[in-house]
């Protein structure tokens, strides 16, 4: 598993790709499992006991929302 350093990676996914991923994430959390998912080329180990929340946020540029998991 890579170091624990810190990385702020944003990464934009094709409609296909991302309901894919959002489906599995859906499937982990509704079944209490972990979950597991490749960013940049690094595996991310997401416990089921990670808090899942929903931020806003809105400024001249236009709007944002970001589904955050935290653990």
């Amino acid at each position: 598993m890579a170091e624990n350093s810190e990385r702020d990676i944003e990464k934009v996914y094709a409609t296909k790709e991302i309901v894919a991923k959002l489906r599995r994430l859906a499937d982990s959390l509704e079944a209490g499992k972990a979950f597991e998912i490749q960013v940049a080329g690094e595996r991310i180990y997401i416990p089921a006991s990670a808090e899942f929340s929903i931020e806003h946020e809105r400024s001249d540029d236009g709007e944002e929302l970001e589904f955050q998991l935290k653990w």
